[in-house]
């Protein structure tokens, strides 16, 4: 039976275990529920499992004849945010919601288990399922990789639902498509003064107000126009008093890119701004700058040609759907380090039922007619691949 009429034969599966996930969601470091259900789901299609020192789980697909292994990769955690979407599978553990989607890789990625379980004699290769924790906190796939995970491995794949493109359509572009992220945060020391004698100390705030500024002048003037760059300051606290000029004053924020190379410098690059211009003030400041991810870009000539006969052999020309490069982040790339991946999109927003918000939302839902576009992406990505590198 072809992938596509097996993704169908196991849609009912794939949307009762989303919902499941979908009311038990769980955070970063805490899917402990979440990682023994899926192992459970795995050891019942006959799938040798392996279990990591803190969370998640893999499974290893051997097929029928010898080869290459690729790897397919779902993120399993959840966030803290309390649900306000109107489905009759809210969440049961308050303050927790799957609000970016998560619950729907799980499944997708159980439902293309069992279509390669079923053709597991024809695979010319092995399959390894990575069922990956933290992502939010984006260090779990560094985790997995440090654990072993890509060990053996020759190509991965992952892929992110998202409800404001329309579904289901599959995206599956070239070239960059998700930004490397960091955070910082810059402290500013100056010395008290009351309100009316400013110059008897050194103001806090008008030097971190300054660098605020100064940080776009970064994007405006010294990044290449050609080469995205968001630099966003989130958060600013200093002063306990209206007619009191504080001595510390404390910002953090974050800094997006498409460019490694923007990356590796930004530290150095905000840490003078901060310093510079506090000096002007005659303050000081210091910078503590924290990297998350690289970008997440498809470079691999055979993995895009893949993907795209992949997704174009499944649902034609008509259920591919162009979508621009995003600024959020994803640690994925953390698999791309070990071995060539590629990262594709599927749609999975309805009007007409509500599935409209982003991801994050505290109302985020998806038309789950899409689930089954990806458990058949998934497996057919894996059947396509390892059959080109026989």
């Amino acid at each position: 039976m072809p992938i596509k009429e097996l993704a169908e034969k196991y849609e009912s599966y794939v949307i009762e275990k989303r919902r499941y996930f979908h009311q038990h969601p769980e955070l970063s470091w805490e899917e402990e529920n979440t990682t023994n259900t899926i192992e459970a789901e795995l050891k019942d299609m006959g799938i040798e499992t392996k279990r990591y020192s803190k969370t998640g789980v893999t499974g290893m697909i051997h097929g029928g004849k010898p080869g290459k292994t690729v790897a397919l990769r779902a993120d399993i955690d959840a966030l803290p945010i309390q649900e306000n979407a109107e489905v009759p599978f809210r969440s049961l553990n308050p303050g927790k919601m799957h609000a970016c989607g998560h619950d729907c890789h799980i499944s997708m990625l159980l439902g293309a288990a069992k279509i390669l379980t079923e053709i597991r004699d024809e695979l010319e290769g092995d399959v390894k399922l990575i069922f990956q924790p933290a992502e939010e906190a984006g260090n779990g796939a560094e985790y997995m990789v440090k654990e072993g995970v890509m060990d053996g491995v020759d190509a991965v794949m992952g892929m992110h639902i998202f409800a404001v493109m329309r579904g289901p359509k599959i995206n599956v572009q070239e070239g960059s498509r998700m930004a490397a992220a960091a955070s910082f945060k810059i402290i500013v020391k100056g010395a008290a003064a009351h309100g009316s004698t400013p110059h008897l100390g050194t103001d806090a705030i008008a030097a971190a107000s300054s660098i605020v500024m100064n940080l776009q002048s970064y994007v405006s003037r010294m990044n290449d126009p050609l080469s995205p760059l968001v630099v966003t300051v989130g958060t600013i606290h200093g002063g306990d008093r209206f007619n009191i000029i504080p001595q510390r004053v404390e910002m953090e924020g974050t800094l997006r890119t498409f460019s490694r190379k923007t990356a590796d410098d930004a530290q150095d690059v905000l840490r003078r701004i901060a310093q510079q211009t506090a000096s002007v003030f005659g303050a000081t400041a210091e910078l503590e700058y924290a990297k998350f991810t690289d970008p997440v870009s498809n470079d691999d000539a055979l993995l895009n040609r893949v993907a795209h006969d992949a997704a174009v052999g499944l649902y034609g020309e008509d259920g591919i759907i162009p979508v621009e490069k995003l600024t959020g982040s994803e640690d994925f790339c953390y698999y791309m380090e070990k071995a060539p991946g590629y990262f594709a999109f599927l749609g999975a927003g309805n009007p007409d039922i509500g599935a409209v918000y982003s991801n994050h939302s505290d109302k985020f839902k998806v038309d789950e007619a899409a689930l089954r576009h990806g458990s058949a992406f998934y497996a057919r990505f894996a059947c396509d691949y390892l059959k080109a590198v026989k």
